[in-house]
């Protein structure tokens, strides 16, 4: 599927919807890097587009990342409820809360 959207993408196709696919796929094949550059490519797109907040926060995070991933989720979060995509915009929660505990236990465990 990753090489039929990146052919797409080589003739000349380029989207919101188009990049967003594409960063999701690269995401779940745990390819960050690129999966960042067209997550970020769909909001230049569409900047309201809350779904591809969401997964460039969780590609921060897999690039380790942490406070980018929250400004980004923060960020993320805000566009979602301005745009009535509640789900996406809970989602976010869930994400930044568990991002507080992880690293308020790193913390507790430092020196």
């Amino acid at each position: 599927m990753r090489q039929v959207l990146e052919k797409l993408l080589d003739d000349g196709r380029d989207d919101a919807l188009l990049r967003f696919t594409l960063g999701s796929i690269c995401l779940q094949e745990t390819d960050a890097e690129t999966a960042l550059l067209h997550l970020r490519r769909a909001i230049e797109f569409d900047p309201s587009y809350s779904a591809a907040w969401k997964l460039i926060g969780a590609a921060m995070l897999k690039l380790n990342r942490i406070e980018e991933a929250r400004r980004i989720w923060t960020e993320g979060r805000s566009v979602a409820e301005k745009k009535g995509d509640l789900q996406v915009a809970r989602e976010i929660n869930v994400f930044l809360k568990r991002l507080d505990k992880q690293c308020a236990a790193a913390n507790k465990g430092s020196p």
